[in-house]
């Protein structure tokens, strides 16, 4: 938590729950990252965090952005970011939002699949494309393999076909999955999507980029490697196996640009023994996997938790909902103050990306957490 927060927190007592954002720390997290990787240019993953004061502030920084959706499109132009600098980089659109894309001038349109490279040359025609490759995501605490991605084979076919629809052949994209704990997720897929570079290359096919991707995380309860050791690994993977050809990198940060840089408020609405021969209490807040806290599925995402100070005790977390799967932590062991009461607030760090975009809008009529940028 960064003193600006702290002292908002402190100042101004917001009704919870809510998250509390400094700017100034995403600004520290754009120019970390532009430190570590200078080769490549930076596309903002939007999903993350589409606030439009992160997007103002991204886009007068000369960052570019991934974005998901004909609205998160919109909401990038509408900060001030120029249409060249946006890429489309969902792997499934409606050809409504790929029409209303190209007009606006957006060059770049990802694709994994013969049907969705048709419908970018029908309703973006003459676009650049590139294609995602499923890669091992070894090392992610947060998988992307199941859904996106296509084979080596299948990508090279794909390629290939592209000109003959007469869009661009552009690149070629994967991604290691989110909150990436390791290097070799990536050492690998570089390897891997280099020899197609090359195999294309010598079927008269060259091509001008590679994207890859996000995945580059940030500590939440256990550290993790920094940005300059994933900037080392790929480069060093990069010229290995590329040489002095290098292609134009791209990357997609979304959880390394702004997760460290927000704090959930929350309150505890009820504390209490289920269970008499468990010595665990339960823990309900006024937020819970509906409200924001999503990662929390499978307990993938483990965020850091405090409240108050004193002598602590074991705890299982969960949301206010009548849901029965709004139990945020029952397997790892939370720990909070033995005197912790129904009011008491209750801090959860490092929630800066991620969850106000996976709020629910109104579910059991719970309005979405409030948001405060600083």
């Amino acid at each position: 938590m960064t003193p600006k927060v702290a002292a908002f927190l402190g100042q101004s007592a917001p009704a919870t729950p809510c998250l509390v954002l400094d700017l100034d720390r995403v600004a520290e997290n754009y120019r970390a990252l532009r430190t570590a990787l200078p080769a490549a240019k930076i596309y903002y993953a939007v999903k993350a965090n589409p606030a439009a004061p992160i997007l103002r502030l991204l886009a007068g920084l000369g960052s570019c952005f991934d974005a998901a959706s004909i609205q998160e499109i919109d909401e990038c132009i509408a900060a001030g970011a120029p249409a060249d600098a946006i890429s489309f980089g969902n792997t499934v659109k409606k050809p409504s939002a790929i029409a209303a894309a190209h007009k606006h001038g957006v060059p770049l349109y990802a694709f994994d699949s013969t049907e969705e490279l048709h419908k970018i040359a029908q309703f973006a025609p003459g676009a650049k494309v590139y294609c995602r490759i499923a890669v091992n995501n070894v090392g992610a605490e947060w998988p992307l393999s199941k859904k996106f991605g296509t084979t080596i084979d299948r990508a090279r076919e794909l390629m290939l076909e592209a000109p003959t629809l007469g869009l661009i052949p552009h690149g070629l994209s994967f991604h290691v999955g989110s909150q990436q704990t390791g290097t070799l997720a990536y050492e690998l897929a570089i390897a891997q999507v280099a020899m197609l570079f090359t195999d294309l290359k010598a079927a008269g096919l060259e091509l001008k980029m590679l994207n890859l991707g996000g995945g580059y995380p940030i500590r939440y309860q256990d550290d993790v490697p920094d940005n300059d050791t994933f900037g080392t690994a790929i480069m060093h993977a990069m010229t290995e196996h590329f040489g002095n050809d290098l292609p134009d990198m791209l990357i997609e940060p979304g959880r390394a640009m702004v997760g460290n840089a927000g704090v959930v408020a929350a309150e505890a609405i009820l504390v209490c023994r289920r269970i008499p021969e468990d010595e665990r209490r339960w823990v309900y807040l006024d937020i819970g996997r509906f409200g924001g806290l999503a990662e929390t599925e499978g307990e993938s995402i483990r965020y850091r938790i405090t409240a108050g100070n004193g002598v602590t005790g074991p705890v299982v977390l969960a949301g206010p909902s009548c849901d029965g799967v709004d139990v945020m932590y029952e397997k790892t062991p939370y720990r909070l103050p033995l005197d912790l009461a129904a009011g008491d607030r209750v801090l959860i760090h490092d929630t800066g990306a991620y969850v106000t975009s996976y709020a629910s809008q109104n579910f059991n009529g719970f309005a979405p957490l409030a948001e405060h940028y600083l």
